[in-house]
């Protein structure tokens, strides 16, 4: 990464708060990429590397569950989707999830055609009124009745479930008759915020299915399904073949799980982008005109910035997004955030602020 003295470099753009993504790999995942490409190994998931991440994967949720690899986020949710529920069955979610805006119609794709049926909820957090008032709702064979109910966590809105939260959904979705399923695209930053174990968090509350994410904490690509109920997991790996999701080298997504669970580097990592968030909160919550939309409890800042200040953020090169399209600007931390990006930024929203209200 470049020195922070370089941050405001003339007409360039800074990536620093746009997404988690545009960091780079941390040195442990580096590290196993380059131990894993030293010599030959058997392909399709036979390799020792793949054989011990599932391993730490299990430790690491202290129970035995079933563990698959993929090559990104989408494809993990849509497939674990569509080892949930039936075609003409039907799947709910939040309004803002990412499987209902960003993911293309990808999980309707995979599933054949099951029917997402959004819920609201404050902060990003579903709201389990709605999800029984639409689980409950009956046409018959006219309308696609629902069977699992897919939450995020850490949320789109940089909130997190705590364990009473996800035991309430658990119990709910057991009441309701539906799978649960967990986006963990940020999962290891909902540990780090909240202090528990994997477990309680998951197969303890209920959880069937979860997505867990590496990419956004400092991995290359590749997320896991891991299935918490074995039955679900039956040829789900015929599954990933047929959507393309099979690697013949399978060690290049697997190794750097090794790396970041034997070091310990998965949450510390997710720690450090969490206390980076709370910095850049607590700076820009202390500038005039500046507003926090949401307490930031992951790696998410949602800041409401005065239209003069955007302006000048943009002009300063700083690239964010408005995710929501309602003035929230959404800022993330990762793995790499250091403080003198967060001071650089926080500086130049100041002297914005400054200007516009001079």
């Amino acid at each position: 990464m470049q020195e922070s003295a370089s941050v405001h470099d003339e007409h360039a753009l800074h990536y620093a708060f746009a997404s988690d993504n545009c960091a780079g790999l941390c040195q442990e995942a580096m590290a196993a990429l380059q131990a894993a490409n030293a010599d030959y190994m058997p392909s399709y998931g036979e390799d020792h590397w793949t054989q011990r991440a599932v391993q730490l994967i299990r430790e690491f949720f202290e129970t035995d569950c079933q563990v698959f690899f993929t090559f990104n986020g989408t494809s993990a949710n849509s497939l674990a989707l569509s080892a949930l529920c039936q075609p003409y069955q039907s799947i709910i979610c939040h309004r803002d999830s990412h499987v209902q805006t960003d993911e293309c119609g990808c999980p309707e794709f995979v599933t054949g055609g099951s029917k997402l049926l959004t819920v609201g909820g404050a902060a990003g957090r579903v709201d389990l009124a709605e999800v029984t008032q639409i689980a409950r709702y009956e046409r018959g064979v006219h309308f696609p009745p629902a069977r699992a109910l897919t939450i995020t966590q850490s949320t789109e809105a940089g909130t997190v479930y705590d364990v009473d939260q996800l035991n309430q959904i658990g119990e709910t979705c057991r009441a309701l008759d539906l799978k649960f399923h967990v986006d963990g695209a940020r999962f290891a930053n909902a540990i780090a915020s909240l202090g528990c174990s994997a477990k309680e968090i998951t197969w303890q509350a209920g959880v069937d299915c979860l997505t867990l994410g590496g990419t956004k904490n400092g991995m290359a690509v590749g997320e896991c399904v891991v299935f918490f109920d074995a039955n679900l997991a039956r040829d789900f790996e015929f599954r990933c073949k047929r959507a393309g999701q099979l690697a013949s080298k399978m060690r290049y997504l697997s190794a750097p799980w090794v790396g970041m669970l034997e070091s310990g580097g998965y949450l510390r990592h997710a720690a450090h982008a969490n206390a980076s968030a709370l910095r850049l909160a607590n700076q820009l919550a202390a500038i005039e005109g500046v507003e926090i939309a949401f307490p930031p409890a992951a790696n998410a800042v949602f800041a409401i910035f005065p239209a003069a200040v955007s302006q000048h953020l943009e002009a300063c090169g700083w690239h964010f997004y408005d995710l929501f399209g309602n003035g929230q600007s959404r800022l993330m931390c990762s793995w790499a955030t250091r403080e003198a990006e967060i001071d650089a930024f926080c500086a130049d929203v100041r002297a914005a602020s400054s200007i516009a209200t001079a």
